[in-house]
C-alpha cells in the first residue's frame, strides 16, 4: 500500500519535473530564437531625442519655436522628486527593485485576462519595457512583441541605471497635445516648468501616459480627473506624499491652459512672421529638415524687434492707404449661419473657428449681427458687449463700392451700412481713435489689401537683416514678397549700369546723348522713351541717374557692353544670371528685394562684399557653436583699455566687389536722386541715397535707400502682377514706407555723412552742362564732383557718349550759354533738336523700362 503511494506521488513528481524541463526548454528555446536579430539596446547610451528648435532675438527674448514633436529634453538630475515619484507610483511602482520586468504584476494581469475570458485585459509592463517598446519596437499586442520587451528590458537594465532609464521614459513618452516629455507637457497643460508644478498637477500629467488620446482636459475632465485622483492615492500609499496631501490636492478642482485657466505659452510668444519663417525656411534647407525640426539648435536671429514693427506698420499703412484709395469692398469672404446668432456663446465659438488674420495689431475679427436702417451691430472676437453693442455707423461704409463676388462687378457706392454688410458676414474692424487725447470714437471696417508687397533693412557693413516684412499679413498669406517674389526692378536697377560705367572710364561729368533710340529686335522694333515721354540733348552722367532718364542707361550700356553690366550685377548678387538683353539695363529681367538690398549695401560700405543674414549664431543641443555669421577681427579687443575717444578696429577681411572711390561717386550721385530726383520725398535728417524704380505700367514700384549704416528697401504691386495706375511711382508710393521706417531707424542707429576714400580730388562743375567751373563757383547749378586721381576729362574736347553710330554732337556750352536761351543743334542722328535755356526736370517722373 504504501508502496503504491510512493509509486504514485514518484510518478506524479516525475511528470512535474519532466514537465517543467520541457516547460523551461520550450520557453527558453522561444526566447532564444526571438532574441536573435533584435534591434541593439545599446543605442539608447546615445539617445538624441528629437527636440524643438527655437529662435531669440538679439535680446534674448524667444520669438519662436519649430518642431515635430514638441520636446524639451531634461536631464534626469533635473526633474525634481515629485515629478519621478508620481510617474513611478502610475506606471511601475516597483521601478527601483525589479530587473526590468514585473513578474508578480504579468502574472497577475494573466490571471485576470484568464478570469474574465480576454474581456478585461489589463498591461504589466514596467517602465523599462515601456522604454523598450517606445524606441525599438513596435506598438502591437502580440506574444511575439512581449516576448521581445522582457529580453531587451533585461539587458537594459544591465546596461543602464535606473536614473538613466528614466531619463529615457520621461523625456520620450506622449502625453498629449503633441507634447513628448514632461518638461513639454508641463508647459503645454499649465504653462509651468517642472519645478512649479503642485502635486496634483506632476498627478495629472502622470496619469497622461495610459490613454493620451481619450485623457483630453476639456473632453473628458472627468476621466481625467478620476485618474489624476488614482495617481495621488499611489502616491500616498507608496510613501511619496502623507493622507493629508492627498486629500487635499484631490480635492482642487482640474485646472489647465486647455480650460482657459492659465494662459497658454504660445500667447507669451509674439505669433509668426515673415522673419522667423524665412529662418526655417533657410536653416532647413542648411542643416536639413530632421536637424532643424527635431535637432533643439538654439538660434539668435538678427532681427531688431522695434524695427520690425516699424517695418511691419509701414509697409501695412501704405498698402491699406492705396487699396481704400480704389474704394473698392471686398471683405473677408467668410460667414457664419444667422441661426448661431442668437446665442452670444455660439457666435463667438463660430467667429474663433473662422479663418481670418489676426497678427494685425489694432484688428478684430467681428461678425455682423443685425442690420439697422443705416447702421450695423457688430459682435467682436475679445471685446465683451456693453449696453447698446457695438456698431459701424453709414459714415464708415460711405468710402467703398460693393464688389460682387459672383459677376466680378463693382456696385454703386455705399451710402448705409446694409450696402456693403449682410446679417452673418464675418469682417475685419478697428477701434478708430482721437489724434489729440487717444479717446475711442467708433469702430471701423478694414479689409486685407489686394495690392501687396516687401520690405527689408540690413546693416551694411555687417549684413545683418534688421527687419524684414513679406506682405501685408503673415497669417493671410505666408508668401514672403522679400524673399520669394520675383519682380522687375526697373529703374532701381540702374545703379549697376552707372557703377559698371564709372569703372570703366566715365566719371560724373561724362556726356551721355540723351537722345531717341530705335532697334529693330526679333520681336519687333523697340524705341525705348525716358518716362515723360522727353529727351534733352547730350547731358551729364550724374543728370541721367538722378532724373532717372532711359535713353541715356541705355546708350551707356551699348557703349560699355551688356555683357559688362551682367557681370556687375551677378557680382553683386543682384542676379544669378542677367541675361545680355539692353532692356535689362533699364530692370526688365525679375530679382528678389532681398538680393536688390543686399546689394545696395555694397555701395554703402564702400564697396566691400557683405552677405546678407538673418541669424546670427546657432548652437547645438549642447551648446556648441556651429554656425557664426560674422567673422571678422576685432584687432583691438584684447586691449586692456581703448585709447580716449577711439572705438574698436575691427579687420573687415571683406572681398572688395567696387573700387571704393566709384562707390563714393555712386553714391554722391545717388544723393542728387533723394535731393533733386526721382526720391525728393525723402525727408530724413541724416544724409541718404538712393533709387527709385517704376516698371512698365507701374506693375511695380521701388525705392531703395540707405544711410552710412543701414540699406532698406520697399516694392509694392499686385501678386498677378497689372497696373497700379498713372499715379503709382516709387516716390509716391514706396519712399513714404521708407521714410517712416527710417525715421524710426535712424533716432536709434543715427547716421553720418559718407564716408570719403582716399585716392581722388574735388572738382567743381555745372551739374547741367557737365562744364568745368572755377574752384570758387557757387550758385544752384554747381556741384563739387570727387574725381579719381589721374581721370580728370578732357574739358576743352571731352569724349561724348553715344552708343550708336555718332554724328556731331554739339555739346551744350558750345550750343548757347547754359544761362541764355534755347539754342537749336544737329543731333547724331541728323535731327534738328532745340536745347532749351535749361534741362526741364520737372516733366520728369521716376523711369520705367521704357
Amino acid at each position: 500500500m504504501l508502496r503504491g503511494i510512493l509509486s504514485f506521488f514518484g510518478a506524479i513528481f516525475s511528470w512535474v519535473v519532466t514537465a517543467a524541463f520541457f516547460a523551461a526548454l520550450t520557453i527558453g528555446g522561444i526566447f532564444w530564437v526571438y532574441s536573435r536579430d533584435l534591434p541593439s539596446h545599446e543605442t539608447l547610451a546615445q539617445y538624441t531625442p528629437k527636440t524643438i528648435s527655437r529662435i531669440y532675438s538679439g535680446e534674448g527674448r524667444l520669438i519662436d519655436e519649430f518642431a515635430e514633436e514638441r520636446r524639451l529634453f531634461v536631464p534626469i538630475e533635473e526633474v525634481p522628486d515629485l515629478v519621478k515619484e508620481a510617474f513611478i507610483s502610475a506606471e511601475d511602482k516597483n521601478f527601483y527593485t525589479h530587473p526590468g520586468y514585473d513578474l508578480r504584476g504579468i502574472l497577475g494581469a494573466a490571471y485576470q485576462a484568464a478570469a474574465t475570458g480576454g474581456s478585461t485585459v489589463r498591461g504589466a509592463s514596467t517602465i523599462t519595457q515601456q522604454v523598450m517598446k517606445n524606441f525599438l519596437l513596435s506598438s502591437d499586442r502580440s506574444v511575439e512583441r512581449k516576448v521581445k520587451e522582457l529580453i531587451l528590458a533585461s539587458r537594459l537594465e544591465r546596461s543602464l541605471s535606473k536614473d538613466q532609464i528614466l531619463e529615457l521614459y520621461l523625456n520620450e513618452i506622449f502625453l498629449g497635445q503633441n507634447s513628448f516629455g514632461v518638461a513639454a507637457a508641463a508647459q503645454t497643460y499649465f504653462n509651468k516648468s517642472l519645478a512649479e508644478l503642485a502635486p496634483h498637477e506632476a498627478a495629472m500629467l502622470a496619469a497622461m501616459p495610459q490613454a493620451p488620446g481619450r485623457y483630453h482636459p476639456v473632453r473628458a475632465k472627468e476621466r481625467v480627473t478620476e485618474r489624476r485622483n488614482y495617481v495621488l492615492r499611489e502616491m500616498w500609499q507608496n510613501g511619496y506624499v502623507d493622507q493629508a496631501t492627498y486629500e487635499a490636492e484631490a480635492r482642487l478642482p482640474l485646472k489647465t491652459v486647455q480650460n482657459g485657466d492659465y494662459p497658454s505659452f504660445n500667447s507669451q510668444m509674439p505669433p509668426r512672421d515673415y522673419f522667423t519663417d524665412e529662418i526655417r525656411r533657410q536653416l532647413s534647407r542648411e542643416f536639413g529638415h530632421e536637424e532643424f525640426f527635431g535637432g533643439g539648435l538654439t538660434i539668435r536671429a538678427t532681427v531688431e524687434p522695434d524695427l520690425q514693427d516699424a517695418a511691419a506698420n509701414a509697409l501695412r499703412d501704405a498698402l491699406e492707404d492705396y487699396d481704400r484709395g480704389r474704394g473698392v469692398w471686398r471683405g473677408t469672404g467668410e460667414t457664419i449661419a444667422a441661426d448661431r446668432l442668437d446665442d452670444e456663446a455660439e457666435w463667438r465659438g463660430a467667429l474663433y473657428e473662422t479663418r481670418v488674420p489676426r497678427d494685425i495689431p489694432g484688428w478684430y475679427p467681428a461678425v455682423v449681427l443685425q442690420l439697422g436702417d443705416q447702421d450695423a451691430r457688430i459682435g467682436i472676437e475679445g471685446i465683451e458687449e456693453d449696453g447698446d453693442g457695438h456698431w459701424i455707423p453709414a459714415a464708415d461704409v460711405q468710402w467703398a463700392r460693393p464688389l460682387n463676388r459672383d459677376t466680378g462687378r463693382l456696385e454703386a457706392r455705399a451710402r448705409v451700412a446694409g450696402d456693403l454688410l449682410s446679417v452673418g458676414d464675418v469682417v475685419l474692424v478697428r477701434a478708430m481713435t482721437s489724434d489729440s487725447d487717444g479717446s475711442f470714437i467708433r469702430w471701423t471696417l478694414r479689409q486685407v489689401p489686394q495690392v501687396q508687397g516687401g520690405f527689408m533693412a540690413m546693416d551694411v557693413n555687417t549684413g545683418r537683416v534688421m527687419a524684414m516684412q513679406g506682405g501685408f499679413s503673415y497669417q493671410s498669406s505666408v508668401f514672403n514678397r522679400a524673399t520669394q517674389a520675383m519682380r522687375q526692378p526697373g529703374s532701381a536697377f540702374k545703379p549697376f549700369v552707372y557703377a559698371a560705367a564709372l569703372d570703366n572710364s566715365y566719371t560724373p561729368a561724362t556726356i551721355v546723348v540723351d537722345e531717341p533710340i530705335r532697334l529693330n529686335t526679333p520681336f519687333g522694333l523697340w524705341e525705348p522713351k525716358n518716362a515723360g515721354g522727353r529727351h534733352y540733348g547730350p547731358t551729364p552722367l550724374r543728370t541721367g541717374i538722378e532724373q532717372s532718364r532711359n535713353l541715356m542707361t541705355i546708350r551707356i550700356a551699348q557703349d560699355i557692353g551688356m555683357e559688362t553690366v551682367a557681370q556687375y550685377a551677378e557680382k553683386f548678387g543682384a542676379y544669378d544670371q542677367l541675361k545680355p538683353f539692353l532692356a535689362n539695363a533699364l530692370g526688365a529681367q525679375e530679382t528678389t528685394l532681398f538680393k536688390m538690398v543686399a546689394a545696395y549695401a555694397m555701395f554703402a560700405n564702400g564697396g566691400e562684399r557683405v552677405e546678407p543674414t538673418l541669424v546670427d549664431r546657432v548652437q547645438d543641443r549642447r551648446g556648441r557653436t556651429v554656425y557664426r555669421h560674422d567673422r571678422r577681427v576685432c584687432e583691438t579687443c584684447g586691449m586692456q583699455a581703448l585709447p580716449a575717444g577711439q572705438g574698436p578696429v575691427i579687420d573687415s577681411n571683406r572681398e572688395r566687389v567696387m573700387d571704393a572711390v566709384t562707390a563714393y561717386q555712386l553714391t554722391s550721385m545717388m544723393e542728387g536722386v533723394v535731393k533733386r530726383g526721382s526720391g525728393k520725398s525723402v525727408n530724413l535728417p541724416v544724409p541718404i541715397a538712393g533709387k527709385t524704380g517704376t516698371t512698365n505700367d507701374a506693375k511695380d514700384v521701388w525705392f531703395i535707400g540707405f544711410s552710412s549704416n543701414i540699406v532698406a528697401g520697399c516694392y509694392l504691386g499686385y501678386d498677378q502682377p497689372r497696373t497700379l495706375g498713372s499715379n503709382a511711382y516709387g516716390g509716391t508710393l514706396c519712399v513714404p514706407v521708407f521714410n517712416a521706417f527710417m525715421r524710426k531707424a535712424v533716432a536709434e542707429y543715427g547716421g553720418s555723412e559718407f564716408r570719403v576714400p582716399p585716392g581722388g580730388h574735388w572738382v567743381k562743375i555745372d551739374r547741367i552742362t557737365g562744364q568745368r567751373l572755377d574752384d570758387n563757383a557757387t550758385g544752384a547749378n554747381v556741384i563739387a564732383e570727387y574725381f579719381r586721381d589721374g581721370t580728370d576729362p578732357d574739358w576743352l574736347s571731352p569724349y561724348v557718349v553715344s552708343g550708336f553710330d555718332d554724328g556731331e554732337v554739339v555739346l551744350p556750352w558750345k550750343a548757347g550759354s547754359a544761362s541764355g536761351g534755347a539754342t537749336s543743334i544737329t543731333t547724331s542722328t541728323g535731327k534738328r533738336k532745340v536745347i532749351p535755356k535749361r534741362t526741364d526736370f520737372g516733366t520728369m517722373s521716376s523711369g520705367g523700362l521704357y
